[in-house]
Parts: C-alpha cells; structure tokens; sequence
C-alpha cells in the first residue's frame, strides 16, 4: 500500500507543482493551489467519529487529504469505497475527501493525485499535460 513517499514521488513529478508546507504538515500546490495534503485529524473530528478504529470510525493511520472535481465525485467515492474514503464534518459542502493513506494501492492513490491536480492546475497546463499521456 502507499505512503509518504509514494505522494511525493506521484505529486512532485506533476508539472509545476511545489510542496510546501501548510499549519506544520506537508502540501503540494499547483501554481498556489492546494490539491493534496497532510491532513491529521483534529480531536473534534475523532469525537465526531465516535473515537478511533476499531471502536469508532476515526482511523489511527496517516492520512492525505485530496481535492476532487466536485461534490458528486466525493459522494461517488465515499459511497463506492469507504474503507478507502472518508469525510469529517469540517469537509461538509466542501469537494475534498480524505485518505486512509495505508490502505490505499498505489495506482489508485496516483489516480487520485492526479484527478486532484488536474481540478486545480491551469487549463493550459492541465492540456499540455493529458496531451502529452495521449488522453
């Protein structure tokens, strides 16, 4: 399954992309915008969760924090892979999910980095870059 490393290799080969911190933790950004993150939760979100697995819902593990295109695709993941994907109240309304970082394969977190960053980077960039793949 994926970690740190695999973030960083996955979203630093993306084109203009910069990590830079954020309250303390890591964040990569394109062009100044935030599409994937550090994200520890805070302990109104573990309560909210009823505490942390295997009691509660509130996973112990790292976890990343990814921008999506928009609110149908966080409910499309959520719904279709919640060991995966999860939500706290704080990301209500907003188009971000949340990782269980160790419990994602690889390819499917390279998925979802780069869906993230393409919902943020220029249109330009964002061409350039499916064209160069040949998508």
């Amino acid at each position: 399954m994926a970690g740190w490393d695999d973030v960083e290799a996955i979203a630093g080969a993306l084109p203009e992309v910069a990590e830079e911190p954020m309250h303390g933790t890591r964040a990569w950004k394109v062009r100044k915008k935030l599409f994937v993150w550090e994200r520890p939760l805070r302990a109104k979100e573990v309560e909210a969760l009823g505490g942390f697995e295997p009691h509660g819902a509130a996973p112990a593990g790292e976890i990343l924090g990814v921008r999506v295109p928009d609110l149908e695709a966080k409910t499309a993941l959520l719904e279709s892979e919640p060991e995966i994907y999860f939500t706290t109240p704080h990301f209500e309304g907003h188009p971000s999910v949340l990782v269980r970082l160790e419990r994602i394969p690889r390819a499917d977190l390279e998925e979802a980095i780069v869906e993230a960053w393409l919902s943020r980077a220029p249109k330009r960039v964002a061409a350039a870059y499916l064209a160069e793949r040949g998508e």
